[in-house]
């Protein structure tokens, strides 16, 4: 059974031989596979997984760190396109259209208004916190903003020395983001 090459909904084995691990899923008693690829058997712990044979488009987890545009704004929910998953940018996620970053997980101090750390089309770098609900958190340095357009003129926002204001170079309009500490750098 090691190896042995198998399509999602094969037979593996039963609930009684093994402990179904990744790549696989149990159904009344029986494990088959959930993805194509390889049967590979943990005899120490008597678990079976199924590992990838193609390249699997990732899935969010808890603690990765996603990137997106943020789409919507409401009283006290950012809604956030998501793009990519950062270390995977390789592939696009699947099964995930939105995460939610609520305004208690924007940052670690007390915010009043979203308005004023987030606008529709801004770039964000984000953390899961719940993938049930895909509710993201940009409370750390590192996470925020990282590109912003003006809301006048729609020109790219320049980063003011040391804080949190960011400049329209065009129309001179001075805004406030929550933004990463790598805004403006291009890194993700």
């Amino acid at each position: 059974m090691q190896n042995k090459f198998v399509i999602p909904g094969d037979f593996i084995g039963t609930s009684e031989e093994f402990i179904a691990g990744s790549g696989t899923y149990e159904e009344k008693g029986s494990i088959f596979a959930a993805i194509t690829g390889n049967v590979k058997i943990n005899p120490r712990e008597r678990e079976v997984i199924v590992s990838p044979r193609t390249n699997v488009p990732p899935i969010p987890k808890v603690g990765d760190v996603v990137v997106g545009r943020i789409v919507d704004l409401k009283n006290s929910v950012a809604l956030v396109e998501i793009a990519r998953i950062k270390g995977r940018e390789d592939r696009e996620i699947v099964n995930t259209d939105e995460g939610a970053i609520h305004i208690s997980n924007v940052k670690s101090s007390y915010v009043n208004e979203l308005g004023r750390e987030f606008a529709v089309h801004d770039i964000v770098k984000a953390k899961v916190i719940d993938t049930r609900t895909m509710r993201l958190s940009t409370a750390d340095k590192q996470l925020g903003v990282v590109k912003a357009l003006c809301t006048r003129c729609r020109s790219p926002l320049k980063r003011k020395e040391n804080s949190s204001t960011l400049i329209c170079t065009k129309c001179e309009r001075v805004e406030n983001r929550k933004i990463s500490e790598d805004y403006g750098l291009g890194i993700i």
